[in-house]
């Protein structure tokens, strides 16, 4: 098949042919990207919102849809969906967020990759995740696409339980999380149960899995808690170094 891209001159390397005596262009006409299963990716974005001049760890909001179809139909979600074939991953993520829930013009930041390959009955689907913060007052939500509806709700992180758990290879430190989301107006109180597991040492694993999800969508819980964690760290680094 003919090659995927319309300029390929930054592909060339030094210019040989291959073992099979073939061009860059003789490799690509007969390369089939499709004799493989391939996995498929997508974006989910994490929209945290505070109320004020600004932002408060104890005080933040996630925004969430309530998703119309399969999988998970009726469960709360983060926006998302399917990358593009011509889509740069942070374009999918503002996208689907303004697709869904109408917000548009943020700056975007990756912070994970979630790709157990349980994760969606569809197909194999790794999704990259991406979180902003922004003012409430500054945006204004209103559900479309695929959501039935998209909300606000207050987020509260309670650490539970940690212990350490020693294998032959390293020591691995585990935390629980409760995790619970609120939203007044609508009189729904979602709670989730999260395990973050820590590789110790110089090469540090981590991974956030949900233990219980409650309504909310996936693994959703997951990437939410690893989320917080990240923005509550730059938030309070922020006031220390303002004060």
């Amino acid at each position: 098949m003919p090659s995927f891209l319309d300029d390929i001159s930054s592909f060339y390397g030094t210019g040989e042919k291959n073992e099979k005596g073939q061009t860059l262009e003789e490799f690509l006409k007969e390369y089939d990207p499709y004799q493989y299963k391939n996995p498929c990716a997508t974006t989910d974005m994490v929209l945290f919102s505070y109320a004020g001049e600004k932002p408060d760890t104890d005080a933040l909001k996630v925004l969430l849809v309530c998703r119309k179809n399969h999988p998970s139909i009726g469960y709360w979600a983060l926006p998302g969906g399917f990358v593009e074939l011509y889509e740069n991953l942070e374009d999918t993520a503002r996208r689907e967020l303004e697709e869904e829930t109408g917000v548009k013009g943020l700056p975007v930041e990756q912070f994970a990759c979630y790709g157990d390959y349980q994760r969606d009955p569809r197909a194999r689907v790794i999704t990259t995740a991406y979180f902003s913060l922004v003012n409430e007052k500054e945006v204004r939500v209103k559900a479309g696409d695929d959501a039935a509806d998209a909300a606000w709700f207050t987020v509260k992180l309670k650490k539970g339980e940690s212990r350490d758990v020693t294998t032959d290879a390293a020591v691995i430190k585990k935390e629980d999380f409760s995790l619970e989301l609120e939203n007044e107006d609508r009189g729904l109180k979602i709670g989730a149960v999260i395990c973050k597991e820590e590789r110790q040492g110089l090469v540090r694993e981590r991974k956030y899995k949900v233990k219980e999800g409650g309504m909310v969508a996936v693994d959703h819980a997951a990437i939410i808690t690893q989320a917080l964690e990240v923005v509550r760290q730059r938030i309070r680094k922020n006031s220390c170094t303002c004060g």
